[in-house]
């Protein structure tokens, strides 16, 4: 009889949460309207400090500086195994035309119109979990 594997969550540093963030490319936006959490998906890049997302929503439902959080996993069903990495701060609008422009070409986005925005989050807290199977009772 085989003993079945433990699942952990395992909380690595900032600075490992910032460099799994950079390395993917989607995520959830979410952030409150009406004391509701809304949840979108997204695309990302990260330069310069900042987290800059594309994400189907109204720019007038984040007004400026608004605190958001952004999202990120990738997680191997089968296997439990994976990531998991939140990013909170306060986030505004990308406004310069020419910025948004650039943007626009290189992050793929969802919807377009009023229903496609450019975020700029300045990243206060990052915090990331390694989702990890062990033997159980082994390390303790």
């Amino acid at each position: 009889m085989t003993v079945p594997a433990d699942l952990r969550m395992i909380e690595v540093s900032g600075t490992e949460a910032l460099w799994l963030l950079e390395g993917s490319a989607q995520g959830r936006l979410i952030y409150v309207q009406r004391e509701v959490a809304v949840v979108r998906p997204a695309v990302h890049v990260m330069e310069y400090g900042r987290l800059v997302v594309r994400a189907p929503v109204q720019a007038a439902a984040v007004p400026g500086r608004a605190l958001l959080t952004y999202h990120v996993d990738e997680a191997r069903t089968p296997a439990g195994t994976g990531w998991t990495v939140s990013a909170h701060g306060p986030a505004d609008v990308v406004a310069d035309p020419d910025e948004a422009a650039h943007y626009r070409r290189t992050l793929p986005g969802w919807s377009h119109g009023p229903h496609d925005t450019l975020l700029r989050l300045h990243p206060q807290q990052v915090s990331g979990f390694r989702l990890v199977r062990g033997v159980p009772g082994a390390g303790r």
